[in-house]
C-alpha cells in the first residue's frame, strides 16, 4: 500500500455506500417476502425482518431488516387488518413497497412505504386451497360429513374456551329453549386463538375420542373472537383430525364472511354458538314432531280398533239370542241321540250279561253232582270223607256209596291196588 492512499474509516467507508445507495437505488421498490419477525416499538415504530426461503429445500436464500416508521404504521396496521382479516404478524408472506437504506452505524435496512394486502390474502387463500386439496387427495375432506346425525342429540361435548362469551350464549340457547328439551353439555376446554389453538383442539379431541360412548355429537365454539385469528383454524392436523372424528363435528367459531378450513371438513357449519344451539335444538324439534305424528297415527289406529270391535261385539250382540237358540237346539238333539244310544247300549249290555249267566247256569248244572250220579257214576265215603285211593280204607271199614237214587251202605272185606 502507497503511504499516499490513506486507509479508509470505517465511517467514511460506509458513508460511501450510503451515498452510493442513495444516488443509485433511490426509487422505491415492491419485494416480496416472509415476515419471520414483527417487533412493535412503544413509540409507535415497527421492525421488521424480511427472508426469502428456497422452496424445495426451505433454507433461507436472503434476509433483511425493515422499519415501519409510526405515521406510516398507524395507517398501515389497521388496514392490513381491515383488508385480510389478519394481523400484521410474523409468518405472512407480503409484497410491501420499501425505500432501501444504509445507515453507517445500523447498517443496511428497507424503509417500508406502503402494502397491498391482495397479495397476503391471496397467499393465505393459497395455503387454504393447498390444505384442502391435500385433504380431498387423501379422501378424507367428507368423512366427518357422511357420519350419521344422530337423532336426539342431547350428550354434547364442546370444545371452546371456559371464558368465551359464545360459549356461554351456547349454553343459555340450550337451556333456555322453549320446547323444553333436555341437553347434556360438557365442556372440554381449548385455547380458541393463537398458537395453541391446533394443538388444544386437537388434545380436546383426544380426550373426546377416549369416552367416544359418551357422547352424541362435538361441538366447536368460540365467540367474541376478532376475524383477523381465522388462519389457526385452516391447519392441516387440526382439519385431519376433525375430518376422520368418529363423532359429527358442528362448528360455529363466529365468523360469517370467510368460512375455514375446519368449517370444510366439519359435519355442519353454524355462523355462530348460538346458531349452533338452534341447530341441535332444531334437530330435537324434527323428531320430536316425527314422535308426535306416529302419536297421533298410534291414536287413530287404535281408535280405528276399538272401533271395529265395538261394531263386531254390537253384531255379536244382536245374533247372540239365534245362536243361542241354535245352539240349544243342537244340543238338544245331541243330549237326545245320546239318552238314545245310552238306552240301546244298556240293552245290549244286558242282554249280552243275560246270555252269559245263562251259560254258566248250564255249565254249573253239567258239573253239578246230581247230573253226575243221574249219568251212572257214585260217590264212596269213608268216614264222611270222599274216598280216592284204595290206600284210604281198610278192610272191615263201613262205606257208603251214594248213587243217583239213594245210598249203599257196605263193609269193606279186602281191597287190591291196581298196579
Amino acid at each position: 500500500m502507497n503511504s499516499a492512499d490513506a486507509p479508509f474509516t470505517l465511517y467514511s467507508l460506509n458513508n460511501m455506500v450510503r451515498n452510493i445507495l442513495g444516488e443509485t437505488l433511490s426509487a422505491r421498490y415492491w419485494v416480496t417476502g416472509e415476515l419471520s419477525e414483527v417487533r412493535e416499538t412503544s413509540a409507535g415504530h415497527c421492525y421488521i425482518e424480511l427472508v426469502q426461503r428456497d422452496e424445495a429445500a426451505n433454507e433461507l436464500v436472503a434476509k433483511a431488516r425493515g422499519t415501519v416508521w409510526a405515521r406510516i404504521y398507524s395507517l398501515l396496521k389497521p388496514y392490513f387488518l381491515e383488508q385480510t382479516g389478519q394481523p400484521f404478524s410474523a409468518g405472512l408472506k407480503v409484497l410491501l413497497q420499501v425505500k432501501v437504506g444504509f445507515h453507517e452505524l445500523y447498517g443496511y435496512t428497507l424503509e417500508v412505504c406502503d402494502i397491498e394486502p391482495a397479495y397476503t390474502v391471496g397467499d393465505l387463500a393459497r395455503q387454504r386451497q393447498t390444505v384442502i386439496r391435500r385433504l380431498a387427495d387423501e379422501g378424507v375432506i367428507n368423512l366427518n360429513k357422511e357420519l350419521a346425525f344422530p337423532l336426539l342429540p342431547q350428550r354434547i361435548a364442546v370444545i371452546s374456551s371456559s371464558t368465551a362469551a359464545g360459549y356461554g350464549d351456547f349454553c343459555d340457547q340450550l337451556a333456555r329453549n322453549r320446547y323444553g328439551f333436555v341437553f347434556y353439555p360438557h365442556l372440554f376446554p381449548s385455547p380458541m386463538q393463537g398458537s395453541g389453538v391446533e394443538q388444544g383442539i386437537i388434545s380436546a379431541l383426544d380426550r373426546i375420542a377416549a369416552n367416544i360412548d359418551m357422547w352424541d355429537v362435538v361441538v366447536i365454539i368460540r365467540g367474541g373472537g376478532a376475524t383477523s385469528e381465522l388462519s389457526c383454524f385452516d391447519t392441516y392436523d387440526l382439519a385431519n383430525n376433525c375430518a376422520q372424528f368418529p363423532l359429527p363435528i358442528i362448528t360455529g367459531i363466529g365468523h360469517q364472511r370467510d368460512e375455514s378450513v375446519l368449517d370444510v371438513v366439519a359435519h355442519t357449519r353454524a355462523k355462530t354458538p348460538t346458531a349452533a344451539a338452534e341447530l341441535l335444538i332444531h334437530s330435537m324439534l324434527e323428531q320430536d314432531a316425527c314422535l308426535s305424528g306416529i302419536r297421533l297415527e298410534m291414536t287413530a289406529a287404535v281408535q280405528r280398533k276399538v272401533e271395529w270391535e265395538r261394531q263386531r261385539l254390537h253384531s255379536l250382540h244382536h245374533r247372540l239370542p239365534l245362536s243361542a237358540a241354535v245352539f240349544m237346539k243342537d244340543e238338544a238333539a245331541r243330549v237326545k241321540m245320546i239318552s238314545q244310544n245310552l238306552v240301546a247300549n244298556v240293552r245290549n249290555l244286558l242282554q249280552k250279561e243275560l246270555y252269559r249267566l245263562e251259560l254258566s247256569q248250564k255249565s254249573i248244572e253239567a258239573a253239578s253232582p246230581e247230573r253226575i250220579l243221574a249219568m251212572g257214576y257214585s260217590l264212596t265215603r269213608v268216614n264222611g270223607k270222599l274216598l280216592r285211593s284204595v290206600e284210604e280204607v281198610s278192610a272191615g271199614d263201613e262205606v257208603v256209596t251214594l248213587v243217583a237214587d239213594g245210598e249203599i251202605r257196605s263193609v269193606v272185606k279186602e281191597k287190591e291196588k291196581k298196579n
